[in-house]
């Protein structure tokens, strides 16, 4: 990725939603050649050229975040950004909405005497492994700039909008041992396992089943199954020994590659489901495919019923902000209702947690937090904007990436053209995990012509492996 001031592309976690807007805006008003279809490198772009509107040649604190307010008054989305500048410091931003999470963390220094280190991630867990403290969570709208000189600044870009952290991360994509947002991961996924265990009674005492052991699908739904299992008093049991060395199946191209890998993927032991009913606890059912292996693998191995049962609501939507779910029609919840979910993978019966027992199992603990982006399950969109041409637009996006990447692993090349998006290209590419970048900013006051949405309707875009530091500050 390339600039026209000398800004180092900074990791982000999320994706952009307005992305058509923005690019027009770099094209004919910044002039500013877009190379890729990442919205990371649009992002870095329109920090850039905020900055370099200051016309200084050295920027200070207070310019980042009149640069940063600016980012974030026109884009809509979700995104937790860090990045480096070369020379200055370190900064941060999490958009208003605090929809994908953010936090930093300090240790002190083993070179300046009474100086500190800094750090800068999706998740406590990458801090609490390098041995940094104190975690604080980045607060929507925020940004955090991070000197040598001065050592941590904070101010409030812009006012936070309906605070709604992505429910997913807590569901399935966040190490449970990461506190987020001041929920611990792993408490939160435990009392979503209490609440699934007193709807799954109910349920199987309507149905006159009597469960004979609880066996989770690896290795997220760990917490939950065994929890589940203390709350109803039956055996809890693994199943199901899984090969670490595949990846997780449901974003994988095609769907004879993740029908295969949930094979590889997943072993039985006969003797634990031989003869038995069994209760087969998941977090969340996506496309069914991994169910629907599930349930038969089960079977091969002797199960007399196979009731599955999934800690989260059915998913029907796909995901904007960051996280690469399936289109629409690849979702087994879409257009569907339970009955005939449970007969499309091959279940005995399924059991679904409640969308208000789901987000109590959060809001538990830490009542501050009211609202959760739970747009997979209900379709609602927290920034808004989001209509059928936009979800059309990034259906085509994404079949068109599943089939570029099916041809690769076939030994084929395939040239891709520009996919449209209501009325523009999609240039959103989902979530950018993993990725750092440092270097020099120019550039950012002055006002740039209205683009996206406003204030009042914009938002603002995985993860534990998302971090910058910045070694051997002084403490001011």
């Amino acid at each position: 990725m390339l600039t026209l001031s000398p800004l180092g592309p900074p990791p982000q976690n999320g994706n952009l939603t307005n992305t058509p807007h923005l690019s027009y805006y770099m094209d004919h008003y910044a002039h500013r050649h877009i190379n890729t279809s990442s919205d990371s490198e649009l992002l870095l772009n329109l920090l850039a050229d905020h900055l370099q509107k200051t016309g200084k040649f050295r920027i200070d604190a207070d310019d980042i975040f009149r640069a940063v307010r600016e980012v974030m008054q026109t884009t809509s989305g979700a995104y937790a950004c860090a990045g480096m500048i070369a020379g200055f410091g370190i900064i941060g931003f999490r958009d208003p909405n605090g929809i994908r999470p953010m936090g930093w963390a300090r240790r002190k220094s083993d070179k300046v005497e009474g100086g500190y280190d800094y750090m800068m991630a999706s998740e406590s867990v990458v801090c609490d492994a390098l041995g940094f403290t104190d975690w604080k969570d980045v607060n929507p709208g925020e940004t955090i700039i991070i000197t040598k000189d001065k050592g941590v600044q904070i101010q409030q870009a812009v006012p936070a909008r309906t605070f709604a952290p992505d429910m997913f991360e807590f569901v399935y994509f966040a190490r449970p041992d990461s506190v987020i947002d001041g929920i611990s991961v792993y408490r939160s996924r435990m009392a979503m396992g209490e609440a699934l265990a007193h709807n799954a009674a109910k349920v199987l005492k309507q149905h006159g089943i009597v469960a004979d052991v609880v066996i989770p699908v690896p290795d997220t739904s760990r917490t939950a199954a065994l929890e589940l299992a203390q709350t109803m008093g039956i055996p809890y049991r693994e199943g199901f020994i899984k090969n670490r060395y595949i990846g997780r199946t449901f974003i994988m191209p095609g769907q004879e590659v993740r029908r295969k890998n949930v094979r590889r993927k997943l072993n039985t032991m006969a003797l634990e489901f031989a003869g038995k009913n069994v209760l087969i606890v998941d977090d969340s059912i996506v496309r069914g495919t991994t169910s629907k292996e599930i349930i038969q693998m089960a079977r091969d191995a002797g199960a007399k019923k196979v009731i599955m049962a999934s800690c989260a609501p059915p998913v029907r939507y796909p995901n904007v902000y960051g996280i690469d779910m399936p289109n629409r029609f690849e979702l087994v919840g879409h257009g569907r209702t339970e009955e005939e979910i449970c007969e499309t993978i091959g279940a005995d019966l399924i059991i679904y947690q409640t969308l208000d027992d789901l987000v109590q199992s959060c809001t538990k603990f830490n009542p501050e937090i009211t609202q959760f982006d739970c747009s997979v399950f209900t379709g609602e969109y927290v920034t808004g904007g989001i209509d059928e041409a936009y979800l059309a637009g990034i259906e085509s996006l994404r079949a068109d990436n599943a089939k570029i990447k099916a041809n690769k692993a076939n030994g084929m090349t395939t040239v891709q053209a520009g996919v449209t998006q209501g009325s523009g290209s999609v240039l959103a590419s989902g979530p950018m995990d993993g990725s750092s970048g440092n270097g020099t900013t120019f550039g950012a006051e002055g006002e740039a012509p209205a683009i996206g949405l406003d204030n009042e309707e914009a938002g603002a875009v995985e993860h534990a492996d998302t971090a910058v530091g910045l070694s051997n500050l002084g403490e001011k």
